[in-house]
């Protein structure tokens, strides 16, 4: 069997792997509720902007969702027929379109929401709450280094400076 030039662990795939495990334990509940996992992305992130009333943009929502802009605007759809959302124009800007969850749509969120911290209280009585904590810090800081290495190959060399 040849040498493989890898030292590190495949950190991606362990990622997924991890993000399966948790959402094992979730996907029953979605599927329970009629949804799919980018529904409920969405219908999570409409229900921590729910505050917003004229509503979030769908590029917001697509950010903060982890959805590419083809396959949200298919999820919307769908969620809109079932009466999970409401879609309109931007207030202040006509060309973009903000969304909103309806009260169904956030009578979803409200089920889902006890069900999901339940399984986050589990998992911390199972790793322990210093620990759990220590995964948060570490995935924030996984996030921000990766961020922070992309504006810095977005920004061409010497313009940083230049404002």
């Amino acid at each position: 069997m040849p040498n493989t030039p890898f030292v590190h662990r495949n950190l991606p795939r362990l990622l997924l792997q991890a993000r399966e495990a948790v959402m094992a334990h979730t996907r029953p509940s979605l599927r329970m509720h009629g949804l799919s996992d980018q529904q409920w992305r969405v219908l999570r992130v409409l229900g921590e902007h729910a505050q917003e009333v004229s509503g979030v943009e769908t590029g917001r929502v697509a950010k903060e969702a982890y959805l590419l802009g083809p396959s949200l605007t298919g999820v919307l759809a769908r969620m809109e027929r079932d009466g999970l959302i409401a879609r309109s124009r931007c207030p202040q800007d006509a060309r973009r379109t903000v969304v909103r969850a309806t009260p169904a749509g956030l009578a979803k969120v409200l089920a889902l929401s006890e069900t999901i911290e339940a399984h986050y209280s589990w998992m911390e009585a199972q790793l322990g709450k210093a620990p759990m904590q220590q995964l948060y810090a570490l995935l924030d800081k996984v996030i921000a280094a990766e961020d922070d290495t992309l504006n810095a190959i977005e920004t061409p060399q010497g313009t940083e400076d230049q404002a």
